[in-house]
């Protein structure tokens, strides 16, 4: 099986763990999807598990030469619609990073293009595959909290010093679709509910020199059967603190509330007297599971239409927090 990775600026590393043990699947090329982009990152860490890939200056011509089974997309936030549809068009399954797009016109297109494509298409929800995340989704499903009425999650990233690509909304997209998305995925892949509306505020206050880089943000959601969920986003986290990021979310129920803080899982319900602290399931690799869907093996649990949904969720959020006013879905 060949792949073909399109830019670096993104999460191209759940491909190559992915693909790290897999013996039939080779890289054969890589190329930038945007102009300027350095895919040296990705170039190098194919090298590590092996693999020596062609290096392209233009996608679609290695798309052309190299015919690929899978691409991996991962270029600048705002031209993944742009380089999907040039793999959708030409019968390429798409493993693209999340959001696919980061305007409404280019995600109408988007999905239009994956109508016709008879592929496969999943954006790179991968926190969904980590213990803490898969454990604490499938204690849910199995009801331990009852009917989820409330959730809040947050999702908290040091600065730093970002590439130019981030401090342009045409290429960056906005921080709600970017570092917000994985929290409104799961707002909705835990509630299992459908968006109704958003009111969010967003702000490039202290941004260090970021220009429109948003680095504070809230969105508050109105779901089906009256289920709310917020999310808090930023990019305040301290510098010396002990990890990258702080993913944390509280999903609260009729008979119990569970919350993921920490990388682990604290329950407390009707059955229990204190909080308990979970045992924690595998770690999973979102790639992996890609590839079992395109084997006939299983039904990937990032679907397409998560995909669309959760992106068209993040830009009516954006859209929300640019004009200040509540937007129906």
């Amino acid at each position: 099986m060949k792949v073909a990775i399109i830019g670096s600026s993104g999460h191209y590393r759940y491909a190559i763990e992915g693909i790290r043990e897999e013996k039939d699947v080779v890289i054969m090329g890589i190329a930038p999807g945007s102009e300027g982009e350095d895919i040296s990152p990705a170039y190098r860490a194919a090298c590590r598990i092996g693999h020596e890939p062609k290096v392209y200056e233009d996608y679609r011509r290695m798309l052309d030469e190299v015919k690929p089974d899978i691409a991996v997309i991962n270029c600048f936030f705002g031209h993944h619609a742009k380089v999907t549809m040039q793999v959708l068009e030409r019968g390429i399954h798409a493993f693209v990073e999340k959001p696919v797009a980061t305007t409404f016109e280019d995600l109408e297109r988007l999905k239009e293009a994956y109508s016709r494509s008879g592929v496969h298409l999943a954006a790179m929800f991968g926190i969904r595959y980590s213990a803490h995340f898969i454990t604490a989704w499938n204690l849910v499903r199995d009801g331990v909290v009852g009917e989820i009425r409330l959730m809040n999650a947050q999702k908290s990233y040091k600065l730093g010093q970002r590439s130019e690509f981030y401090k342009s909304r045409s290429t960056y997209g906005g921080t709600i679709p970017w570092v917000g998305s994985h929290a409104i995925d799961w707002i909705y892949w835990f509630s299992g509910q459908e968006f109704k509306s958003v009111f969010a505020s967003h702000s490039t206050r202290y941004n260090r020199q970021h220009g429109e880089l948003e680095v504070s943000a809230l969105c508050h959601f109105t779901l089906s059967n009256e289920v709310f969920g917020s999310v808090s986003i930023d990019y305040l986290r301290p510098k010396q603190a002990p990890t990258h990021d702080d993913d944390r979310l509280r999903v609260v129920g009729t008979r119990g509330v569970l919350e993921v803080r920490n990388g682990k899982v604290y329950l407390i319900n009707d059955d229990i007297e204190g909080i308990r602290e979970v045992p924690l399931l595998p770690q999973q690799n979102i790639f992996a599971d890609f590839l079992r869907q395109m084997r006939g093996e299983g039904q990937c649990l990032v679907t397409a239409h998560d995909s669309f949904y959760v992106t068209e969720a993040c830009l009516k959020a954006r859209q929300s927090a640019d004009e200040g006013k509540v937007i129906y879905f």
